[in-house]
């Protein structure tokens, strides 16, 4: 009898043409570290009196799918993801190609994305899947990875794909020795690690159904959060968090001219942050930040991917 490993699984994923309705064709297996992605349907505990101490039998809740997937930021696949996140981008150029992905539109493409554990086996087929945020961190070593939220609207477990066969692109995966972080367009140091968390907040659609699904997940209000922790050496961020005024802020990473992602928040605010001395070594400060809509250019983030993919569909 085969037993599920990690190590053999695989994931595979899609575009969505019509909300909650998984395509035959076109899906393309991508990168992951780990998964929660599934559902759950929990069981309600009989509250009726008069049948004797003994419970009667339990009534099924509603359906939830939903879940995270580890990604890693590599120069092609993280696109799907940024897709998901933004909506479709602006891509222009020949080679190299430059995707432009911009936070603020009303309308996110969904996705039917498949995990695949052969040795079972079991293919869970996942649709209506809508990225809730992306959110990552920068460090000085370690491995670059993401983690992309999602909402799905229904499961389907076979036994055989559902994919058929799938393409794949090619992995080249930024490392944090790739990384930079601009401030007003010049080089900021002394950073010791930042975080960075986007989030579509999507609105659930609870309707009522015969299946139990949601309707469906709207964007509501997005929003941008993170935090900076920074060797205190001078006092510009901390100036900036007392006046109250906001800077642009670029977390970049680059390969080369055709292997560049940066990620561009227009207008952050810092709040003003405790600075505690601890002892003899260095002093430290946390800048828990937030992004707001810039007046120029009138959005709050902007992400930029370069490689030779010609689309992300």
């Amino acid at each position: 009898m085969a037993r599920a490993q990690g190590a053999r699984a695989q994931m595979a994923l899609a575009f969505e043409s019509v909300y909650g309705t998984a395509p035959a064709t076109g899906y393309r297996f991508v990168p992951f570290a780990s998964t929660t992605l599934g559902s759950e349907q929990p069981l309600l505990a009989s509250e009726l009196l008069g049948y004797g101490r003994d419970p009667q039998a339990p009534l099924r809740d509603a359906f939830t799918a939903d879940g995270d997937v580890v990604i890693p930021i590599d120069v092609e696949n993280f696109g799907f993801w940024l897709k998901g996140a933004f909506g479709s981008p602006v891509t222009t150029g020949t080679v190299p190609k430059v995707h432009t992905f911009q936070s603020g539109g009303w309308t996110l493409p969904s996705l039917a994305i498949e995990t695949q554990m052969p040795e079972v086996p079991r293919f869970a087929m996942y649709s209506g899947c809508v990225v809730d945020g992306l959110s990552w961190e920068m460090r000085r070593s370690g491995l670059l990875t993401a983690t992309a939220t999602l909402v799905a609207q229904n499961e389907v477990v076979a036994a055989a794909t559902a994919a058929g066969a799938p393409t794949s692109l090619s992995l080249a995966r930024f490392g944090h020795f790739n990384g930079s972080i601009q401030r007003n367009g010049a080089p900021i140091g002394n950073i010791l690690s930042a975080r960075i968390a986007y989030a579509n907040n999507l609105d659930r659609i609870d309707s009522i159904r015969a299946d139990g699904r949601i309707e469906g997940a709207d964007p509501s209000i997005a929003s941008l959060t993170g935090t900076l922790e920074a060797r205190f050496d001078d006092l510009t961020l901390y100036n900036q968090a007392i006046a109250g005024t906001p800077c642009e802020l670029i977390f970049a990473y680059s390969q080369g001219a055709n292997a560049a992602f940066s990620f561009t928040a227009h207008a952050v605010y810092l709040p003003r942050p405790r600075i505690a001395i601890e002892g003899p070594g260095g002093i430290q400060a946390t800048f828990d930040w937030q992004g707001a809509r810039a007046v120029s250019p009138a959005r709050m983030c902007t992400a930029v991917l370069t490689n030779t993919v010609a689309s992300f569909s």
